[in-house]
């Protein structure tokens, strides 16, 4: 019987959780500023939801995917990736329907792929992003890059490199597509057995290639930027020119390609550049897919989106300090004395936490002093201690724990008292 936590997955402890919380809070918080609302999609979805929609000659298709038969002999895979899912959503539910547009949505969520563990790499791991669907305009990709440092500024990251690609429309990728497929014909047996396979069917997915990476034709291969017809040309230079409006600085990368098949136009990743972060930079990438809602049995519909794990934002925050692990304090402890005491106080620990008060009390039947020690690990502001004499004259003392002073107020005036307290503690 194996009890461990399986390969590639984590346990994230109080202590740690309220980081999470925090990133999630702030990533949400800004996404409403930019106008993006909220979707929940399921958990596992049809697999043809995403070979279709992510690329069947991708790695996360081909080699990564937890995919598994139900009762019913259908074929469902835990989601990989949020991008599908989302504008499958959008197609079922006809979101391109409504009057106000473009959708812009976001969601957070645990995603699953089977790829070997490292540091910010998870089987399960946690993904934020974003999808504007319903608009063509290069502004609407700058709003989205914005928006993506935007949070990643806002949770104290600062050494950041924004690294642009344009892939083209149709007419210029089919172009790209021919000249990449000559360039790496006659010498494919050099490289690995996916290289072999994608040549045709994708050849572009050649030059994201790990294992052949520092091959000599991969120096040489065609730019994607040689082959931009005018349409596109004038897409990236209207996308470029919105970045510099809004002083977001950013880097030209020709070879910037992204994993997924669905993208085209804009394709973008987010780098840390923070000492002591790793080998592996990236911290974010999106793109834009024109086209993948036609796959799900919609109307021609533009999108553009973005995801990062959580994870890695973390290890981020963790290179440039802005990493720190903090347990909430309490604001107050109820400490009992007496058997009448001790059954009165659930009604006291109710009304503090109706109030709005962080509050806890003693279940194991300690005695003073050690309830009294479990308020300091607690770290609570305010100690209540309550007797079965001052539970008769309707009266608790309350310690106030920084300071040590300690009043005896009555019961009817605890909240307001407590409340003060707290509201005074903010203020200094």
């Amino acid at each position: 019987m194996n009890m461990q936590l399986p390969r590639g997955t984590q346990d994230i402890l109080p202590g740690d959780v309220e980081v999470w919380q925090y990133i999630e809070k702030v990533a949400a918080e800004k996404c409403r500023a930019y106008n993006f609302e909220e979707i929940r999609t399921p958990i596992f979805e049809h697999t043809e939801v995403f070979t279709r929609g992510v690329g069947d000659t991708t790695d996360i298709v081909q080699k990564e995917m937890y995919t598994f038969t139900d009762r019913g002999d259908r074929s469902l895979t835990l989601r990989p990736e949020g991008t599908a899912s989302v504008t499958r959503a959008y197609v079922n539910h006809k979101l391109y329907g409504s009057a106000n547009q473009p959708t812009k949505l976001y969601y957070t969520g645990p995603m699953f792929r089977y790829e070997r563990p490292q540091a910010g790499r998870m089987r399960q791991f946690v993904q934020f992003g974003v999808e504007a669907l319903g608009s063509a305009s290069p502004q609407l990709d700058a709003e989205v890059l914005a928006l993506l440092v935007d949070i990643c500024q806002e949770l104290g990251l600062h050494h950041l490199s924004l690294v642009v690609n344009s892939l083209g429309d149709l007419e210029s990728r089919t172009a790209h597509r021919e000249a990449l497929i000559a360039h790496f014909k006659p010498r494919i047996g050099e490289f690995c057995s996916d290289c072999q396979q994608r040549l045709e069917k994708n050849p572009l997915r050649i030059l994201d290639c790990k294992k052949d990476k520092d091959h000599p034709l991969m120096g040489t291969a065609p730019s994607i930027l040689d082959y931009l017809n005018e349409k596109s040309k004038t897409y990236f230079n209207e996308l470029k020119a919105a970045l510099d409006v809004l002083g977001i600085p950013y880097v030209v990368d020709p070879t910037l390609v992204r994993g997924l098949d669905y993208y085209n136009h804009t394709a973008f990743e987010l780098m840390s550049t923070g000492e002591g972060f790793g080998a592996i930079t990236t911290l974010c990438g999106g793109g834009r897919y024109n086209g993948l809602v036609e796959e799900f049995g919609g109307p021609d519909t533009p999108g553009i989106g973005f995801a990062f794990s959580i994870e890695r934002i973390i290890m981020a925050m963790k290179a440039e300090g802005a990493y720190t692990p903090t347990k909430p304090a309490l604001d107050c402890y109820l400490v009992t004395l007496g058997e009448q005491a001790k059954t009165q106080s659930v009604k006291v620990l109710h009304d503090l936490r109706q109030a709005g008060i962080r509050a806890d009390k003693d279940y194991l039947d300690k005695k003073m002093k050690a309830q009294l020690k479990a308020a300091d690990r607690h770290e609570a502001k305010f100690t209540v201690i309550l007797g079965d004499d001052e539970l008769e004259a309707g009266v608790a003392n309350v310690k106030q724990m920084e300071t040590g002073e300690q009043d005896q107020v009555a019961l009817t005036d605890l909240i307001p008292t407590i409340l003060r307290g707290l509201q005074k503690e903010r203020k200094q």
